[in-house]
């Protein structure tokens, strides 16, 4: 890669809070500068999201596959796998369809972590891609061979959190 084009694959991962919040900070500067932008969220299902509001009336493109319920390791079901599949076959045709110069897969790890899909499939469908597509993937836990492929891993760890004292999710700040 020469310069300052697109094309490199980033993964934000870690157990602390910001990851999807930097991805799509990282949408907003795209957008700003006129790239076309795809964020497909794995394992979301809903509108009550205040991100997914602002994109969609900016114009930017937003996919959501989820079953609408909270899935939690070893306990999914087939329609949660079903979802998960379809994501990436999304996902696959936006990075291969030369309409997007960045796409966010958002909680791709997390379902690469519950096993809803492999991640060989992940990387061929990453490989493939276009080549000046920049891609974010985000999550929790992501696997070494998808940290291993990034060019740019970003580990968010947490150190304090409101949360840790009872306090819920906040509407506008945690969704």
């Amino acid at each position: 890669m020469e310069g300052n084009e697109l094309g490199l694959l980033q993964v934000y991962t870690g157990g602390g809070k910001g990851k999807t919040t930097a991805a799509l900070g990282l949408v907003m500067r795209a957008w700003g500068h006129d790239l076309r932008v795809c964020v497909i969220q794995f394992l979301k299902k809903g509108e009550d999201y205040g991100e997914v509001h602002a994109l969609r009336s900016m114009g930017i493109d937003v996919y959501q596959f989820g079953s609408g319920r909270l899935i939690i390791k070893d306990r999914h079901d087939q329609q949660d796998e079903d979802c998960a599949r379809r994501a990436l076959k999304f996902s696959n045709d936006a990075l291969t369809s030369g309409e997007y110069d960045l796409v966010v897969l958002d909680e791709i790890n997390v379902a690469l972590y519950f096993g809803l899909i492999s991640c060989q499939e992940v990387l061929s469908a990453l490989k493939g891609r276009e080549k000046h597509v920049e891609v974010v993937c985000t999550g929790r836990n992501a696997p070494p061979e998808l940290k291993a492929e990034a060019d740019l891993v970003t580990v968010m760890e947490p150190e304090k959190h409101p949360y840790d004292n009872g306090l819920e999710a906040r509407k506008g700040i945690e969704f």
